[in-house]
């Protein structure tokens, strides 16, 4: 069986039925490994106990806040973590985004298209064992490596949330070019642009106040006015 298939899985809804769904459309797609709980505190004690390899979340749960427990859990990981939630307004997918989380889904959903989006994140989460194989990529006085999720400026290790990470290596694996939002949007997120222009401005600026000396004046990740944003690289 293909070593994906058998990934931890942890599924925290208070709505039993719902849990009981997106069980059964993971198990269909051939995931054999899934737990489901339907509180934050039992949620948190499988994490540190079973260590899943990803999590799918509400955002309301009955005793711990969804955001409060990914913060949680970014604090020690960099699993893939999806949210669920009835809440649909962008500044919703903003907050999501901007906690740590990978993706966001919005009830009512298709369990079907929820299995798939696990699989996708699963995919580029795997890395390899073989250390010789393990990419690194190097920009300026940056280096990263996406398999292991570290980022490195010089011999400094910097932070970045997932997405925010997987944005900054998209614009990595593309120096010195104007990339539009509208491209960043898709090829990043796998979505359209409409109601994403803030979601990208907040990545944008979390990447700045990292890799920037002064994130208001950036000297690597500069905007582009009316074209987008540029990763400015002198010394490939």
């Amino acid at each position: 069986m293909d070593v994906l298939f058998n990934k931890k899985i942890l599924v925290v809804d208070d709505e039993v039925e719902l849990l009981e769904i997106i069980e059964h459309a993971l198990k269909l797609e051939g995931f054999t490994n899934v737990k489901t709980t339907n509180t934050g505190v039992k949620a948190l004690e499988e994490f540190h106990s079973w260590q899943p390899d990803m999590v799918i979340l509400d955002v309301m749960l009955p005793d711990v806040q969804g955001h409060n427990l990914c913060k949680t859990i970014r604090e020690t990981s960099q699993i893939p973590i999806i949210f669920v939630s009835a809440k649909t307004e962008e500044v919703d997918r903003i907050v999501g985004f901007a906690i740590g989380a990978d993706d966001y889904v919005t009830k009512p959903f298709s369990p079907k298209e929820l299995a798939y989006r696990v699989k996708a994140h699963l995919k580029r989460s795997e890395s390899t064992s073989d250390p010789q194989d393990i990419e690194t990529i190097y920009f300026g006085p940056f280096r990263m490596i996406p398999l292991k999720g570290e980022l490195f400026k010089e011999d400094e290790e910097l932070v970045l949330q997932p997405k925010a990470y997987k944005l900054l290596e998209y614009f990595a694996r593309h120096p010195n070019l104007i990339l539009s939002k509208e491209h960043l949007c898709g090829a990043v997120w796998g979505e359209d642009y409409i109601g994403f222009d803030n979601t990208i401005m907040v990545h944008i600026r979390r990447i700045r106040e990292q890799i920037e000396v002064d994130p208001s004046n950036p000297e690597y990740l500069i905007t582009v006015k009316g074209l987008g944003y540029k990763l400015v690289v002198k010394d490939k």
